[in-house]
């Protein structure tokens, strides 16, 4: 009996000593940092260019909308879509046979203003003899004086009904005028010489100008000379000026780039769901007429170039090491306080702003022979284009052309590297 107690005993010894060596081996397995895979960017000279992108709509620089002043059916059309028109030709014509009859009543309506002018003039003469007959003969004596006052009032009021016979004249004369004008409204011609770029009346259509001008025809001056409206954010509204260049692309043209100049900043704002804009007009040449109104621009507006500086990768910028190889990079450093290899050992910081920020600081991580070897604080940057932030400051004294910076990372057993970037 007490030789099996025995056995157990020793037995159980041995399976706690055994255990025991597999935690101590597990736990220095698991302890060993795991190895990680830089994926790396070299700083570069270059030019970095700033831009400003948005979309807009392309229009003719001088756009015409012909209309008519009267109503009626459209009789005749005489344009149609794309057709070149020159000034002064006859692109439409109104039925006239309601307004001509307007002008028929209204010469009618003059005919007998004047007519009843010439008769008030006639009554006119003829009270102004019995005046001045009546005045002689009360000189003389001859008649009573209630007689000579009536010659007088029949003399006044013809002078009256003269001048309102004449001012029927003029009222007739300026009807027929109108009338004729209204008459003339019937035939629709091209303001401008150019393009008709739509149409929106077919023959026997009616069209109403009780309200307001009706469009009939939409004209284009000048078609090889465009202009882009964009809508700017406010937030990048003021880098925005007169003189800038500008390259448009098109869906319908994804191969072309089309040179643009910002032609004007316009002042009045533009809220949509509580988004405020600013209309920029750019002028563009369409010389080959690729262009058409109507087309879609997606627009970068350069606002700032800056050739042959020092870059650094945006992507370096947003970098962070994996949480675990950090330590050992960071206790290197306070270890070696001094430059390895020609990398230069500096504090590590994290940064204070997100990318393109000029005064905060901001952090890129130096790797040689495929191992963080430190950190440099990046205290002031100058022109970003979103791939490329131009270096400034003491950067340009501590970076070099060629050194490599991470970008992003992963484990030694993994295919690809992930970005390591800032949240």
């Amino acid at each position: 009996m007490k030789s099996t107690m025995k056995k157990l005993l020793k037995l159980m010894l041995a399976l706690i000593a055994l255990g025991a060596v597999a935690y101590w081996g597990y736990s220095k397995m698991g302890a060993q940092a795991p190895s990680y895979v830089y994926r790396t960017q070299a700083v570069t000279k270059g030019t970095i260019t700033s831009t400003i992108s948005a979309t807009g709509t392309v229009n003719a620089v001088e756009m015409v909308e012909v209309g008519t002043q009267v109503s009626g059916n459209i009789k005749e059309i005489h344009a149609d879509f794309n057709s070149a028109v020159k000034k002064g030709q006859l692109l439409a014509v109104l039925d006239p046979d309601v307004l001509a009859s307007k002008v028929e009543e209204s010469k009618a309506s003059l005919t007998l203003a004047k007519a009843g002018a010439s008769s008030a003039r006639a009554q006119l003469d003829n009270a102004a003899r019995t005046y001045n007959r009546n005045k002689e003969l009360w000189d003389r004596k001859l008649i009573a004086r209630s007689e000579l006052e009536s010659a007088e009032t029949s003399h006044t009021l013809a002078k009256a009904s003269l001048v309102e016979a004449n001012a029927r004249v003029t009222q007739a004369n300026e009807s027929l005028r109108q009338a004729t004008t209204n008459l003339g409204y019937t035939k629709i011609v091209s303001p401008i010489d150019g393009v008709v770029i739509s149409r929106a009346v077919d023959v026997g259509q009616t069209v109403a100008a009780s309200l307001q001008t009706p469009t009939l025809f939409s004209i284009a001056k000048d078609l090889t000379r465009m202009r882009v409206e964009a809508n700017i954010d406010e937030a990048d509204i003021g880098r925005i000026s007169e003189g800038q260049k500008a390259t448009c692309k098109f869906d319908s043209w994804p191969d072309d780039a089309f040179e643009a100049v910002v032609a004007q900043k316009r002042l009045s704002p533009q809220t949509v769901s509580n988004v405020v804009t600013y209309v920029v007009i750019l002028d563009i040449e369409n010389k080959d007429k690729k262009l058409m109104p109507g087309m879609t621009a997606n627009i970068s507006v350069i606002t700032e170039q800056r050739d042959d500086v020092l870059r650094i990768p945006a992507a370096a910028l947003r970098f962070t090491p994996p949480a675990d190889a950090m330590p050992s990079a960071v206790k290197r450093q306070d270890d070696e306080e001094t430059a390895q290899g020609g990398l230069l050992m500096m504090p590590r910081r994290r940064p204070g702003a997100g990318n393109g920020d000029r005064t905060a600081s901001q952090t890129v991580w130096l790797v040689d022979g495929g191992e963080l070897k430190g950190s440099l604080e990046i205290d002031e940057t100058g022109v970003n284009d979103r791939t490329w932030v131009e270096a400034r400051g003491t950067a340009l004294e501590l970076l070099r052309e060629g050194q490599e910076l991470a970008v992003a990372f992963s484990k030694e057993s993994e295919g690809a590297a992930a970005a390591g970037t800032r949240r």
